[in-house]
């Protein structure tokens, strides 16, 4: 009888390509991710690394410039530049605050008006009715890309005492003030309109980092004021971009459903717009907050911390005892206070938009 039952057929037999283990392919993709990320960890460890370490060793030492740091010669002073910045009574120490002061009013004023402004020049670039969207949104962003250097002259030359300023104000009847010059802080004069030409004299004797508690309370200078707007005015066309992308990235059903259950222009803008843009909103004000922090440029070219260095700030401090003053270690202890500052400002602000950041 012939076997009739099915077997499977022999195993083909020949050369079979080996198969690569995922070990020796993961280890090849590694290889290649590092060679492409290459070059940027080099830039950043040459350019940001190297100079912060630095910066941190010569801020132990008393150090004046004439010579390397490295060769040994400058004395190492340890500690001794930040405990006269912040614990030793002293000029260096009254400027630091002061710088301090300064700059908290600063920031104070030009995030939420950066931002604010920002927002709704976005929501204006990108209302759908508006006629000429390209060229208004060049021009609110032109200001952001001109050298800061250029604009702080043009606003030199219009706050200047016979400048286009002075000159609308005096068409109103208004007497304008010789804005460069004028030290008055602005919540003093406010005060002043109330009958408060005097501070208590718990507020002038008791002191906070050397300063009066008074002095602490004047609020940004007269000059100040004119740094602040120059700033809202060039760094609000670069956030409107951010917040257009967020808003042209917004679903519109979540608009539409709000439209048809009747909510006004207000309702939807408040109600419906903000809530989704929050995580916008907080990266913006990050932004700002970091970059207000280290303003230099305007002060070093419209004041110079004058007038009775109401427009210090620890930058401009941290320059000034440097290339100054030759005292390049409590400046670069101004630097790394400055640094601190900052990181721990940012901090403090992403736990209190925590909520907003995460929604």
């Amino acid at each position: 009888m012939v076997d009739t039952t099915l077997r499977p057929a022999p195993p083909t037999t020949g050369p079979t390509t080996p198969r690569r283990p995922v070990n020796a392919e993961a280890r090849r993709e590694n290889r290649a991710g590092w060679l492409f990320v290459a070059p940027a960890v080099v830039l950043v460890l040459l350019f940001l690394v190297v100079p912060a370490v630095l910066a941190l060793y010569v801020s132990l030492l008393d150090w004046n410039g004439t010579y390397s740091p490295l060769t040994g010669r400058a004395p190492f002073v340890g500690l001794e530049n930040y405990r006269e910045l912040l614990f030793e009574d002293g000029l260096i120490r009254r400027d630091f605050v002061t710088s301090v002061r300064n700059t908290l009013y600063f920031v104070l004023f030009v995030v939420p008006s950066q931002t604010l402004v920002a927002l709704l020049l976005a929501v204006v670039v990108n209302n759908r009715a508006l006629r000429g969207r390209a060229f208004f949104r060049s021009a609110f962003y032109f200001p952001s890309i001109t050298s800061s250097v250029a604009i702080s002259v043009i606003f030199l030359f219009l706050f200047s005492g016979s400048g286009a300023v002075n000159a609308i104000l005096e068409f109103l009847g208004i007497q304008g003030p010789n804005w460069f010059t004028d030290s008055r802080g602005v919540l003093h004069e406010a005060l002043a309109l109330f009958g408060v030409d005097s501070p208590p004299s718990v507020l002038e004797e008791t002191t906070v980092g050397g300063l009066p508690l008074w002095d602490w309370l004047s609020g940004p200078s007269v000059a100040m004021m004119t740094i602040i707007a120059l700033v809202v005015w060039t760094t609000s066309g670069t956030y409107m971009l951010i917040f257009l992308a967020a808003l042209q990235n917004l679903p519109d059903n979540v608009h539409e459903a709000a439209l048809v259950d009747g909510a006004g222009w207000w309702q939807r803008f408040w109600k419906v717009t903000v809530p989704q843009l929050r995580p916008t909103i907080f990266l913006v004000a990050t932004l700002g907050l970091i970059g207000t922090w280290q303003v230099f440029d305007q002060v070093y070219v419209m004041s110079q911390g004058d007038p009775a260095k109401t427009t210090l700030t620890p930058a401009f401090l941290s320059y000034q005892q440097s290339f100054a003053e030759g005292s390049f270690g409590v400046g670069a202890a101004i630097a790394l206070l400055l640094f601190l500052l900052i990181v721990g400002v940012t901090t403090v602000q992403r736990i209190l938009l925590r909520d907003g950041r995460n929604s």
